[in-house]
């Protein structure tokens, strides 16, 4: 997950290692082979590689179909962040691995002082701008922008990638992120909590925590990560002495992660509602940052600007002392996923994600309907009020899809234009002459 809370990340990580190689593709009474995978369930931008893939039983499949006289049993082990898959990968107990973009980067550097290596191969779910995490502050706050923070209280988990975020946003406006705010190093639960007790400002967090607030009514948007621009993702993490001794078996969890991908991309809102019975998540949460068109795009091609990425949130990592200098080139590794995917790994480098568009959700329906502006859905929603399961729009900025009833609205020359943040459209009525902010029911209105 896209979090690694100090103590997580360095006491646990740091503990003495026992029992190595007790769960390990090697173990097994020689006929029969464990396979053990640590995901995060409510994680759901890793779902392809957890959740989904779990459910689909299609890593199952490829194993069983490798012919090679053994019988293999995959240890699904379901945990709540990266920091203990980390921790567990390097005593030899989890084979493979799925976490963010900034515990990835924890993992490598963990994995080399320990002197049980592990590898990046493969990517999940991403966002090339940084939508995948936002702050957000309670409904009643006065908080309009990231100039409000200053002297306030700011939950996060610091070294996870929604912390960066934070600090970033804030560097960018001039605030000192250390000095100028009063950060608290919390779990995403716990710093919800803390929102809604009045005990914290602002909550910096990753997917799902910002939407699954918003939806819930207990949280409203105030800044968009995608506004700095800079890719964040989740990834495919593998130690390196299992990939080596058994490339098959990772080729072939790959391969299943391929397939799942597959899936989502063709059954969106079917695989949307897997993964909620799976999590206890709304499916109508999961589907945001999920779905079609959501925050997050799934193929499991290692890109460039990924990578780049990558190397660019290692002196983050390094401020906060959780890392010392990390080879990214070193740790990157899509050898085996290269072979896994064949002749379709080139496809897969070369896509991009799909563009923005307006979506419903109607109750009961098993697909959704799209639609070619913000204004349209606006309309099909105020003609059908009662018969809506949800509707999002793409923020106008950023692309950033987001609750249609939880957007800041603006109206422009008879557009209607959708924002996830006020301060972002603040701008842009800033920019535009004529332009105002409205509420949602007088952007229905104004579309019926």
């Amino acid at each position: 997950m896209k979090h690694t809370a100090v103590a997580a990340a360095v006491v646990v990580l740091l503990a003495p290692l026992t029992a190595c190689g007790a769960t390990a593709a090697a173990g097994g009474d020689g006929s029969t082979v464990t396979v053990t995978v640590g995901y995060q369930s409510k994680t759901i931008n890793t779902v392809t590689a957890g959740t989904l893939l779990r459910s689909l039983g299609y890593f199952e499949k490829q194993l069983n179909s490798l012919g090679d006289g053994r019988t293999y049993k995959v240890d699904w082990q379901d945990y709540a962040t990266g920091a203990p898959i980390t921790a567990q990968m390097t005593a030899g107990k989890i084979d493979i691995g799925s976490m963010g973009d900034f515990p990835l980067l924890i993992n490598a550097a963990r994995g080399k002082q320990l002197n049980r290596p592990t590898r990046l191969v493969s990517i999940t779910g991403y966002n090339l701008r940084g939508g995948l995490n936002t702050i957000v502050t309670a409904p009643g706050s006065k908080l309009a922008s990231l100039d409000d923070l200053k002297g306030k209280k700011v939950s996060t988990s610091i070294g996870s990638a929604a912390d960066g975020t934070l600090v970033r946003a804030l560097q960018r406006a001039g605030i000192d992120p250390d000095k100028g705010v009063e950060k608290l190093n919390q779990q995403p639960a716990v710093g919800a909590s803390a929102l809604s007790a009045g005990s914290v400002d602002a909550l910096s967090q990753f997917v799902a925590w910002p939407g699954l607030l918003a939806y819930q009514g207990k949280a409203k948007a105030l800044y968009d990560g995608a506004l700095l621009n800079l890719p964040t993702f989740h990834g495919v993490t593998a130690r390196q002495d299992f990939a080596q001794r058994d490339p098959a078996v990772l080729e072939a969890f790959l391969k299943a992660q391929a397939q799942a991908t597959d899936y989502l991309d063709a059954h969106p809102v079917a695989a949307a509602e897997k993964v909620a019975k799976a999590t206890g998540l709304p499916a109508e949460v999961v589907y945001l940052y999920n779905g079609a068109h959501g925050i997050s795009t799934f193929d499991p091609a290692v890109k460039p600007q990924l990578v780049s990425a990558l190397k660019r949130d290692v002196p983050v990592l390094k401020a906060a002392k959780l890392t010392g200098d990390v080879d990214v080139d070193s740790f990157v590794d899509d050898r085996y996923v290269k072979k896994a995917l064949g002749t379709s790994y080139g496809k897969a480098l070369a896509a991009t994600p799909p563009p923005a568009v307006s979506e419903v959700w109607p109750k009961g329906a098993g697909r959704t309907t799209a639609f070619t502006s913000p204004a349209r859905l606006l309309s099909y929603v105020s003609a059908h009020r009662d018969g809506i399961r949800a509707a999002y729009v793409p923020d106008t900025t950023t692309g950033t899809l987001w609750f249609a009833d939880k957007a800041v609205w603006v109206t422009d020359g008879g557009r209607l234009l959708p924002f996830v943040a006020p301060a972002t459209a603040r701008s842009y009525v800033t920019a535009h002459a004529g332009a105002r902010v409205i509420t949602y029911a007088d952007a229905l209105e104004r579309a019926s």
